[in-house]
């Protein structure tokens, strides 16, 4: 599949029918790039109103273009990013069950929901709307999902962190605390290279402290946890000597309800993230195909009113779909120049060439032909 397409319309001159021209293209493009797709592009015959009204849909053409195609690139991002956290494969982007470049390059407009005879603007301001809705719910359920997993994460984090700031409840068993009316345990987070001076000074930081009552109960890659069993009276000066010396004392009360609670909030936290990251795929999957579907359907507002606007009327244009490679594109523009009349080709030449239409709006790539381009990543 090409990510990148162009959407393409020609004039269609005098009585020439269009499928005059369509054959010429076919087999100007067969015969120079025969490696570049080429489809019809099928606009109904849509309302074309005043000119008035032309030419104000066309000044926000391109900012809403630009903003569906947004909105379909963060679809498609959300959709990779769950499906990586969750290690699996990518299904298919479709469009009612039909693949976004099949229903690209076979694109037909949906009458019974953009009635044709609907103003263009109404059609339009519908389109947008649909998208605008679908981008804000997006926000809400991305947000919740990533509130989520947030907490999992800081979660996840005191448990596998540094033992400085980790949580300890999961390294310390019951069988490790001492708890009585006169005598506690304290747990003291010991530098690596200072294990040693801890042993042989723990007994020594103050009295009351019970000999060789100091275990270690886990080692990181820059701290050990040690416990050590001394009398309840003196446990604030062992503290400060600890301190003192460069040993941290962590605060630290085992409960093995509030253990269980924890453990109980980090198994709904898991089961919550993987429902939400589930729930907003599917949303993802089905909402990419709305967006895409009024994407196409803006397109072809778009194809419409700039033909218009540049052919005049009546409307009778050529409208078609291209997905040429880098290297041919030069050639493929140049296919398209050649099937305009040569008067209109020489009004949009560059001004080198004193063309009339050169540096319209600034565009350094006007065409004496409608363009414009659709990138599906």
């Amino acid at each position: 599949m090409a990510s990148r397409y162009w959407v393409a319309s020609l004039p269609v001159q005098g009585s020439t029918p269009s499928s005059s021209l369509w054959n010429r293209l076919q087999e100007q493009i067969s015969r120079h790039s025969f490696d570049t797709p080429l489809y019809r592009f099928n606009i109904p015959n849509l309302r074309v109103g005043t000119l008035d009204s032309l030419l104000s849909l066309s000044d926000d053409l391109l900012k809403s273009n630009n903003f569906m195609e947004g909105v379909s690139h963060k679809i498609r991002r959300q959709i990779e990013e769950l499906e990586r956290v969750s290690g699996v494969e990518s299904n298919a982007l479709t469009v009612d069950g039909v693949p976004v470049d099949s229903y690209l390059t076979r694109f037909v407009w949906d009458e019974a929901r953009y009635p044709t005879m609907s103003p263009l603007k109404e059609i339009v301001d519908s389109l947008q709307s649909q998208v605008v809705k679908i981008e804000d719910d997006l926000k809400v359920r991305a947000s919740e999902y990533n509130n989520v997993r947030s907490q999992l994460n800081a979660i996840n984090r005191k448990q596998s962190g540094s033992l400085a700031v980790r949580d300890l409840s999961n390294l310390v068993k019951p069988e490790d605390i001492v708890q009585s009316e006169n005598l506690m345990t304290i747990l003291a987070i010991v530098p690596k290279y200072s294990q040693k001076d801890w042993l042989s000074s723990y007994e020594t930081l103050t009295s009351y402290v019970v000999p060789r009552s100091s275990k270690k109960l886990y080692e990181d890659n820059e701290y050990a946890l040690y416990t050590v069993t001394l009398f309840r009276r003196v446990a604030d000066n062992f503290k400060s000597s600890a301190r003192e010396k460069g040993f941290q004392i962590r605060d630290f009360e085992y409960s093995s309800e509030a253990q269980d609670g924890r453990k109980q909030e980090q198994e709904k936290l898991v089961q919550d993230q993987e429902n939400l990251r589930s729930s907003l795929l599917q949303w993802c999957y089905t909402s990419y195909g709305e967006v895409f579907s009024s994407w196409m359907h803006f397109c072809a507002v778009r194809a419409f009113v700039e033909s218009i606007l540049r052919y005049g009327l009546p409307p009778s244009f050529l409208s078609c779909v291209l997905a040429p490679s880098t290297k041919s594109e030069k050639k493929v523009r140049s296919i398209l120049e050649g099937l305009c009349d040569s008067m209109h080709s020489a009004y949009w030449k560059s001004e080198d060439d004193g063309g009339s239409m050169a540096g319209l709006g600034g565009d350094a790539d006007s065409h004496p032909y409608v363009s414009f381009t659709i990138n599906l990543v």
